[in-house]
């Protein structure tokens, strides 16, 4: 059995709005196997499209390689919007070596609720997937299940937007040691996955095949950037 184990720490810049949710990068950035495009980052398998995305949104001319360059484009440009990285899952253990979501077993995840609770000025989860079994979403709802929380729907269309309440004390005298409860109401987006893995999917849904009969030569990945663009172009950044 091997013990996947992630690799980061969840980055939190000062002044994070929006909060990255996935759940493990591939193995081999665990043992340190990087291929040599891959980034030694947040999302940097050669084979994801999360980094690509952001790329072809904001025009940043990302370096993709093992550098320490191109982990520093990245971190400045995440700082710079605001955006934060904490995944669900702190480790899982597998029979077979692959990146399957799916192939996960005795999973821990991290206190994700209590990293909010640290970042007050976080109002927005967008998930690099959805809520199939094992998936950035499914694994948040136990999360919360587990805080007597769940999610409210606010939209089912795809990508679904959720939203939820989380309440905290606040010491509001330093002297008399006085608290006050804070309310913060959270909102959540299931982004399609930035895998190949989820390209069927995206062939299937309605607006794609409008959009891919206008064009022909639209693809899944556009797609992606279209969806993506409308919450990381967001005017609150």
């Amino acid at each position: 059995m091997f013990l996947h184990q992630h690799p980061y720490q969840p980055f939190f810049p000062k002044n994070a709005t929006k909060l990255i949710v996935g759940t493990l990068p591939p193995p081999r950035f665990s043992i340190g196997d990087l291929k040599p495009e891959d980034v030694n980052f947040c999302y940097g398998s050669r084979d994801g499209q999360l980094w690509p995305i952001l790329d072809k949104i904001f025009n940043l001319n990302l370096i993709y390689n093992n550098s320490e360059e191109a982990i520093k484009q990245r971190i400045t440009f995440l700082t710079s919007k605001g955006i934060g990285i904490c995944d669900m899952v702190e480790s899982a253990e597998r029979e077979k070596i692959d990146a399957s979501d799916l192939g996960m077993q005795n999973v821990k995840l991290r206190n994700l609720l209590g990293y909010l609770k640290q970042y007050p000025k976080i109002d927005t989860l967008l998930f690099t997937g959805g809520n199939s079994k094992n998936g950035p979403e499914y694994f948040f709802r136990k999360h919360l299940k587990a805080h007597g929380l769940r999610l409210k729907v606010i939209s089912k269309d795809v990508p679904r937007v959720h939203q939820f309440v989380i309440s905290y004390p606040e010491r509001v005298s330093e002297s008399q040691n006085a608290k006050k409860e804070l309310t913060r109401v959270m909102k959540t987006i299931s982004l399609t996955a930035p895998s190949g893995a989820a390209n069927r999917a995206v062939g299937s849904m309605a607006l794609y095949k409008q959009l891919k009969a206008k064009n022909p030569d639209f693809n899944t990945f556009d797609f992606r950037v279209m969806q993506y663009r409308e919450f990381f172009e967001d005017a609150s950044f």
